[in-house]
């Protein structure tokens, strides 16, 4: 989609510093991080938001959790936030699904 930022991403018309990339996920780093680790796990796959997700979906969603355990593992965190917004009023900016792995200070609960 030519209006969707991370589609941009994914075509190489948008610049991003990678992290992983494989023929289903691409994940790179946030540009205005809130955390020391901020990385963007996104599926190669156009879906808007966790609502749209179908059943055919579902190992993607679990092939970018299991790849963000991974990059966390790889970066030596052993706490770590993982984060999915879905719809704007959740906070959700961009309208390709997501997640934020967050990591390398404390959190709290509530957030926002």
């Amino acid at each position: 989609m030519s209006d969707c930022l991370f589609c941009r991403i994914l075509d190489g018309s948008v610049p991003s510093k990678k992290v992983y990339e494989d023929e289903t996920i691409y994940a790179f780093e946030d540009i205005a991080p809130k955390a020391p680790t901020h990385v963007l796990l996104i599926p190669k796959k156009h879906v808007a938001q966790l609502a749209d997700m179908s059943p055919e979906d579902e190992p993607l969603v679990g092939a970018l959790a299991a790849r963000a355990a991974a990059i966390a593992r790889e970066r030596g965190l052993s706490d770590y936030r993982l984060v999915a917004n879905n719809g704007e009023g959740a906070g959700q900016s961009v309208f390709h699904f997501h997640f934020h792995l967050l990591g390398g200070r404390p959190f709290r609960w509530p957030p926002g």
